[in-house]
């Protein structure tokens, strides 16, 4: 399963902390792509790095034992304001707003992308955009979509604008990316959360309180947090995220603005943006 970087090293003197089931769900989306897009390349640290930036790691591993948020992650109504009119997909069923849509769970997908690229990563019969697995699958095959190769970095790039269509964004994104292929340690669930999501995201609308479930939807999930690693100036919040040239359907996530630090100072890879 390892793709080179000694990710078996859980105690490794340099890279990020990874709370164990978070962690898990990376592996599995890892090991899965690379049975079936073996010519993508996809590296679970890509996914982590992504992780950390959308929620902070599913806010610091704040999730039950299938792998479900305790609390919701929602990203800000996408109402106008800050980011592009996105009007609802789902009727509320996943992101509590039956007017406007939200990016929801761990990886931030808004409604009608999940309609299109969720998955069902735990093997319990749903796909689950508040499920650690189900999300990291979903956002690997995303990710790895149109015979994209993650291990050259136009590949990489295009791969991450598609995620978020944002300079600032793919920065961050390349920047978390390199620290965790350094290392990483992997931590209890639960116990790199630095703060309660609900409080730090004073900027969007609280999250309604009581959510329609979908059809094929589990419960709710967390918010994000920032990793435990040191962060430096903090990057630029984008405003809504525009397709890649040439990506496919790509989700139209709006950064949250937790976990936006990067990991260290100065480390950003170039990549001409």
């Amino acid at each position: 399963m390892d793709t080179g970087t000694g990710t078996g090293a859980a105690s490794a003197a340099t890279g990020g902390a990874v709370p164990a089931t978070v962690f898990a769900a990376y592996r599995h989306a890892e090991a899965e792509l690379g049975r079936t897009a073996p010519g993508c390349g996809l590296r679970w640290q890509l996914l982590a790095a992504i992780g950390q930036v959308e929620s902070g790691q599913a806010g610091g591993g704040r999730v039950t034992s299938d792998g479900t948020t305790v609390t919701p992650i929602l990203g800000p109504r996408l109402d106008g304001g800050a980011f592009a009119v996105v009007r609802d997909t789902d009727g509320g069923a996943y992101d509590g707003d039956a007017v406007y849509d939200r990016a929801v769970g761990p990886m931030q997908f808004i409604p009608s992308t999940w309609a299109r690229w969720g998955a069902d990563g735990n093997g319990d019969g749903r796909s689950d955009p508040d499920n650690v697995f189900d999300s990291a699958l979903a956002a690997g095959r995303y990710l790895c979509a149109a015979g994209r190769d993650l291990s050259e970095g136009a590949g990489l790039d295009r791969a991450i604008l598609g995620y978020n269509h944002s300079a600032a964004y793919l920065r961050t994104v390349r920047a978390w990316y390199a620290y965790f292929l350094e290392g990483h340690r992997v931590v209890p669930d639960g116990s790199t959360s630095t703060a309660d999501p609900a409080v730090r995201t004073s900027t969007r609308p609280e999250p309604s309180p009581a959510k329609p479930k979908p059809k094929q939807s589990p419960r709710p999930s967390t918010t994000p947090s920032p990793s435990p690693t040191p962060p430096v100036s903090a990057s630029p919040t984008p405003s809504n995220s525009r397709p890649a040239s040439g990506s496919t359907a790509e989700p139209v996530v709006p950064l949250p603005t937790p976990s936006i630090d990067l990991p260290v100072g100065g480390v950003l890879p170039s990549t001409g943006l």
